[in-house]
Protein backbone atom coordinates (compact mmCIF):
# COMPACT_ATOMS: atom_id res chain seq x y z
CA UNK A 1 0.00 0.00 0.00
CA UNK A 2 1.44 3.76 -1.07
CA UNK A 3 1.66 5.48 1.58
CA UNK A 4 0.38 9.29 1.78
CA UNK A 5 3.97 10.78 0.79
CA UNK A 6 4.39 8.43 -1.86
CA UNK A 7 1.19 9.82 -3.71
CA UNK A 8 2.39 13.29 -3.29
CA UNK A 9 5.52 13.11 -4.68
CA UNK A 10 4.00 11.15 -7.90
CA UNK A 11 1.16 13.79 -8.62
CA UNK A 12 3.55 16.40 -8.13
CA UNK A 13 5.64 14.81 -10.52
CA UNK A 14 2.74 14.84 -12.91
CA UNK A 15 1.93 18.50 -12.48
CA UNK A 16 5.63 18.88 -12.91
CA UNK A 17 4.98 17.15 -16.68
CA UNK A 18 5.72 20.10 -19.20
CA UNK A 19 4.59 20.18 -22.90
CA UNK A 20 6.71 18.76 -25.80
CA UNK A 21 6.80 20.35 -29.08
CA UNK A 22 7.90 18.13 -32.26
CA UNK A 23 8.14 20.54 -35.31
CA UNK A 24 6.33 22.83 -33.92
CA UNK A 25 3.04 20.30 -32.75
CA UNK A 26 2.29 19.94 -29.33
CA UNK A 27 2.22 17.28 -27.23
CA UNK A 28 0.20 18.46 -23.96
CA UNK A 29 0.83 16.94 -20.68
CA UNK A 30 -2.89 15.91 -20.50
CA UNK A 31 -1.57 13.58 -23.59
CA UNK A 32 2.02 12.23 -21.86
CA UNK A 33 -0.75 11.15 -18.76
CA UNK A 34 -2.88 9.60 -20.54
CA UNK A 35 -0.53 7.32 -22.70
CA UNK A 36 0.99 6.71 -19.41
CA UNK A 37 -1.71 4.59 -18.42
CA UNK A 38 -0.51 1.77 -21.18
CA UNK A 39 3.18 1.73 -19.33
CA UNK A 40 4.03 -0.19 -16.14
CA UNK A 41 7.09 1.00 -14.70
CA UNK A 42 8.76 1.09 -11.28
CA UNK A 43 8.46 4.92 -10.71
CA UNK A 44 6.54 7.81 -12.54
CA UNK A 45 9.88 9.59 -13.98
CA UNK A 46 10.59 6.00 -16.01
CA UNK A 47 6.61 6.21 -17.24
CA UNK A 48 6.60 9.76 -18.10
CA UNK A 49 9.74 8.81 -20.03
CA UNK A 50 8.68 6.02 -22.10
CA UNK A 51 5.10 7.67 -22.46
CA UNK A 52 6.93 10.70 -24.00
CA UNK A 53 9.41 8.40 -26.45
CA UNK A 54 5.95 6.77 -27.52
CA UNK A 55 4.44 9.69 -28.35
CA UNK A 56 7.22 11.26 -29.85
CA UNK A 57 7.87 8.29 -32.35
CA UNK A 58 4.52 7.94 -33.27
CA UNK A 59 3.82 11.72 -33.75
CA UNK A 60 7.22 12.06 -35.99
CA UNK A 61 6.01 8.73 -38.16
CA UNK A 62 2.70 10.38 -38.62
CA UNK A 63 4.21 13.73 -39.89
CA UNK A 64 6.58 12.13 -42.69
CA UNK A 65 3.53 9.87 -43.60
CA UNK A 66 1.41 13.47 -44.16
CA UNK A 67 4.61 14.80 -45.94
CA UNK A 68 4.43 12.21 -48.23
CA UNK A 69 1.18 11.91 -48.97
CA UNK A 70 0.08 8.64 -47.30
CA UNK A 71 -2.72 10.31 -45.40
CA UNK A 72 -5.09 10.87 -48.44
CA UNK A 73 -7.93 8.49 -49.30
CA UNK A 74 -7.87 6.21 -45.87
CA UNK A 75 -10.62 3.86 -45.72
CA UNK A 76 -13.79 4.47 -44.44
CA UNK A 77 -15.90 3.12 -41.22
CA UNK A 78 -12.27 0.77 -40.33
CA UNK A 79 -11.50 -0.14 -37.22
CA UNK A 80 -7.92 0.48 -37.27
CA UNK A 81 -7.21 4.25 -35.92
CA UNK A 82 -6.16 6.66 -38.78
CA UNK A 83 -3.05 7.18 -37.11
CA UNK A 84 -2.18 3.49 -37.42
CA UNK A 85 -3.08 2.89 -40.89
CA UNK A 86 -0.96 5.98 -41.75
CA UNK A 87 2.05 4.62 -39.90
CA UNK A 88 1.92 1.03 -41.33
CA UNK A 89 1.63 2.99 -45.20
CA UNK A 90 5.20 4.92 -44.31
CA UNK A 91 6.62 1.80 -43.09
CA UNK A 92 5.76 0.12 -46.54
CA UNK A 93 6.72 2.91 -48.51
CA UNK A 94 10.06 3.43 -46.92
CA UNK A 95 11.15 0.57 -45.28
CA UNK A 96 11.16 -2.58 -47.93
CA UNK A 97 11.00 -5.85 -45.87
CA UNK A 98 13.46 -8.42 -47.50
CA UNK A 99 12.27 -11.53 -47.81
CA UNK A 100 15.53 -13.31 -48.22
CA UNK A 101 18.41 -14.08 -45.62
CA UNK A 102 20.95 -16.36 -46.34
CA UNK A 103 21.90 -19.92 -45.51
CA UNK A 104 24.70 -18.90 -43.74
CA UNK A 105 23.38 -16.63 -41.09
CA UNK A 106 20.88 -19.52 -40.76
CA UNK A 107 22.94 -22.07 -39.81
CA UNK A 108 25.28 -19.58 -37.48
CA UNK A 109 21.60 -18.87 -35.35
CA UNK A 110 21.02 -22.17 -35.01
CA UNK A 111 24.99 -23.23 -34.08
CA UNK A 112 25.06 -20.44 -31.24
CA UNK A 113 21.19 -21.41 -30.27
CA UNK A 114 20.95 -24.72 -30.34
CA UNK A 115 19.63 -24.74 -26.73
CA UNK A 116 16.18 -23.24 -28.01
CA UNK A 117 15.43 -25.76 -30.88
CA UNK A 118 14.07 -28.99 -28.77
CA UNK A 119 10.87 -30.67 -29.18
CA UNK A 120 8.83 -30.36 -25.66
CA UNK A 121 8.59 -32.97 -22.85
CA UNK A 122 5.64 -35.14 -23.04
CA UNK A 123 3.96 -37.84 -21.16
CA UNK A 124 1.41 -40.23 -21.99
CA UNK A 125 -0.85 -40.60 -18.93
CA UNK A 126 -3.94 -41.85 -17.53
CA UNK A 127 -5.22 -41.16 -13.99
CA UNK A 128 -8.38 -41.26 -11.65
CA UNK A 129 -9.63 -38.11 -10.13
CA UNK A 130 -11.54 -38.42 -6.49
CA UNK A 131 -12.80 -35.30 -6.62
CA UNK A 132 -12.81 -32.91 -3.67
CA UNK A 133 -11.82 -28.75 -4.10
CA UNK A 134 -9.60 -27.33 -1.29
CA UNK A 135 -12.26 -25.80 0.63
CA UNK A 136 -13.99 -29.32 1.60
CA UNK A 137 -11.57 -30.71 4.07
CA UNK A 138 -13.77 -33.93 5.30
CA UNK A 139 -14.11 -34.37 1.71
CA UNK A 140 -10.18 -33.95 0.80
CA UNK A 141 -9.31 -36.00 3.60
CA UNK A 142 -11.98 -39.27 2.36
CA UNK A 143 -10.79 -38.43 -0.94
CA UNK A 144 -7.00 -39.05 -0.33
CA UNK A 145 -7.93 -42.18 1.41
CA UNK A 146 -9.87 -43.80 -1.25
CA UNK A 147 -7.09 -42.64 -3.87
CA UNK A 148 -4.87 -44.63 -1.55
CA UNK A 149 -6.70 -47.62 -1.37
CA UNK A 150 -7.25 -47.42 -4.96
CA UNK A 151 -3.51 -47.73 -5.63
CA UNK A 152 -3.43 -50.70 -3.33
CA UNK A 153 -5.95 -52.55 -5.04
CA UNK A 154 -3.92 -51.84 -8.50
CA UNK A 155 -0.63 -52.71 -6.91
CA UNK A 156 -2.22 -56.20 -6.71
CA UNK A 157 -4.15 -56.11 -10.06
CA UNK A 158 -3.03 -53.30 -12.90
CA UNK A 159 -6.26 -54.81 -14.62
CA UNK A 160 -8.59 -53.41 -12.40
CA UNK A 161 -7.91 -50.13 -13.95
CA UNK A 162 -10.47 -49.72 -16.15
CA UNK A 163 -13.22 -50.26 -14.02
CA UNK A 164 -12.28 -48.52 -11.18
CA UNK A 165 -11.80 -45.57 -13.51
CA UNK A 166 -15.60 -45.83 -14.49
CA UNK A 167 -16.44 -46.73 -10.80
CA UNK A 168 -14.71 -43.73 -8.74
CA UNK A 169 -13.16 -40.83 -11.42
CA UNK A 170 -15.11 -37.29 -11.11
CA UNK A 171 -12.70 -36.60 -14.67
CA UNK A 172 -14.81 -36.22 -17.99
CA UNK A 173 -11.17 -38.36 -19.04
CA UNK A 174 -13.23 -41.49 -17.90
CA UNK A 175 -15.01 -41.83 -21.25
CA UNK A 176 -11.90 -42.90 -22.18
CA UNK A 177 -11.01 -44.77 -19.71
CA UNK A 178 -9.05 -42.01 -17.52
CA UNK A 179 -6.54 -41.52 -20.17
CA UNK A 180 -5.41 -37.23 -20.86
CA UNK A 181 -4.17 -38.43 -24.21
CA UNK A 182 0.23 -37.02 -24.72
CA UNK A 183 0.03 -34.09 -22.49
CA UNK A 184 3.05 -31.48 -22.40
CA UNK A 185 4.00 -28.75 -19.95
CA UNK A 186 0.95 -25.79 -19.28
CA UNK A 187 -1.91 -28.00 -20.28
CA UNK A 188 -2.73 -29.44 -16.58
CA UNK A 189 -2.87 -27.85 -13.27
CA UNK A 190 0.47 -26.57 -12.26
CA UNK A 191 0.65 -28.45 -8.83
CA UNK A 192 -0.13 -31.69 -11.00
CA UNK A 193 2.18 -30.99 -13.73
CA UNK A 194 4.77 -30.45 -10.96
CA UNK A 195 4.76 -34.05 -9.17
CA UNK A 196 3.30 -36.19 -12.31
CA UNK A 197 6.22 -34.90 -14.81
CA UNK A 198 9.05 -35.95 -12.30
CA UNK A 199 7.26 -39.54 -11.64
CA UNK A 200 8.39 -42.32 -13.31
CA UNK A 201 6.94 -44.41 -16.13
CA UNK A 202 4.08 -47.09 -14.17
CA UNK A 203 1.45 -46.22 -11.47
CA UNK A 204 2.59 -43.50 -9.29
CA UNK A 205 2.79 -44.92 -5.37
CA UNK A 206 0.88 -42.03 -3.98
CA UNK A 207 -1.82 -39.79 -4.62
CA UNK A 208 -0.97 -36.95 -6.82
CA UNK A 209 -3.13 -33.86 -5.24
CA UNK A 210 -4.68 -31.20 -7.37
CA UNK A 211 -7.15 -28.32 -6.28
CA UNK A 212 -9.62 -30.85 -8.26
CA UNK A 213 -9.07 -33.57 -5.37
CA UNK A 214 -6.80 -36.57 -5.02
CA UNK A 215 -5.11 -38.67 -8.31
CA UNK A 216 -4.49 -42.26 -8.93
CA UNK A 217 -1.80 -41.47 -11.88
CA UNK A 218 -0.26 -43.98 -14.18
CA UNK A 219 2.61 -43.14 -16.21
CA UNK A 220 1.88 -44.95 -20.06
CA UNK A 221 4.89 -43.25 -21.43
CA UNK A 222 7.79 -40.39 -21.06
CA UNK A 223 8.68 -38.85 -24.07
CA UNK A 224 11.92 -36.73 -23.16
CA UNK A 225 12.83 -33.75 -25.37
CA UNK A 226 14.68 -34.07 -28.03
CA UNK A 227 17.01 -31.83 -30.15
CA UNK A 228 15.64 -30.58 -33.21
CA UNK A 229 17.81 -31.04 -36.65
CA UNK A 230 18.74 -27.89 -38.90
CA UNK A 231 16.52 -28.92 -41.47
CA UNK A 232 13.76 -29.25 -39.27
CA UNK A 233 13.55 -25.34 -37.70
CA UNK A 234 15.69 -23.30 -40.77
CA UNK A 235 12.53 -21.95 -42.14
CA UNK A 236 11.11 -21.00 -38.92
CA UNK A 237 15.26 -19.17 -38.51
CA UNK A 238 14.44 -17.49 -41.30
CA UNK A 239 11.47 -15.84 -40.69
CA UNK A 240 12.37 -14.29 -37.39
CA UNK A 241 16.23 -13.36 -39.12
CA UNK A 242 14.23 -11.44 -41.55
CA UNK A 243 11.32 -10.45 -39.12
CA UNK A 244 14.46 -8.88 -36.89
CA UNK A 245 15.83 -7.18 -39.51
CA UNK A 246 13.14 -5.35 -40.50
CA UNK A 247 12.75 -4.06 -36.76
CA UNK A 248 16.29 -2.97 -36.90
CA UNK A 249 15.58 -1.05 -39.84
CA UNK A 250 12.35 0.40 -38.50
CA UNK A 251 14.84 1.61 -35.66
CA UNK A 252 17.32 3.38 -37.79
CA UNK A 253 14.83 4.87 -40.29
CA UNK A 254 13.08 6.01 -36.81
CA UNK A 255 16.63 7.73 -35.64
CA UNK A 256 17.33 9.26 -38.64
CA UNK A 257 13.45 11.38 -37.74
CA UNK A 258 14.85 12.21 -34.56
CA UNK A 259 18.00 13.55 -35.67
CA UNK A 260 16.12 15.54 -38.13
CA UNK A 261 13.95 17.17 -35.85
CA UNK A 262 12.90 19.84 -33.81
CA UNK A 263 12.45 18.54 -30.51
CA UNK A 264 11.41 21.00 -27.74
CA UNK A 265 10.54 20.66 -23.97
CA UNK A 266 12.62 16.86 -23.53
CA UNK A 267 16.15 15.43 -23.51
CA UNK A 268 15.08 12.79 -26.17
CA UNK A 269 18.02 10.34 -26.33
CA UNK A 270 17.14 6.58 -26.84
CA UNK A 271 19.24 3.79 -27.91
CA UNK A 272 20.47 3.26 -31.33
CA UNK A 273 20.21 0.50 -32.85
CA UNK A 274 23.43 -2.21 -33.09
Amino acid sequence: MNSSSENESTEKKLQDIKEITVNGTVISPAEIIQEMSHHSTDSPEDMIKKSSEVLITQLLLVQKAQELGLNKRLPKDSDIPVEETIIGRLIEKEIAKSDEVSEEECEKYYDEHKVEFFTQEMLELKHILIGATPEKKNERSQAKKLAESLILKLKDSLDQFDFLVDEHSSCPSKETGGTLGRIGRGQTPPEFEKIVFALREGLADKPVKSNFGFHVVYIDKKIPAKQLDYDQVKSDIADMLIEIGHRIEISKYIHQLIDAADIQGVDFKIGRPA
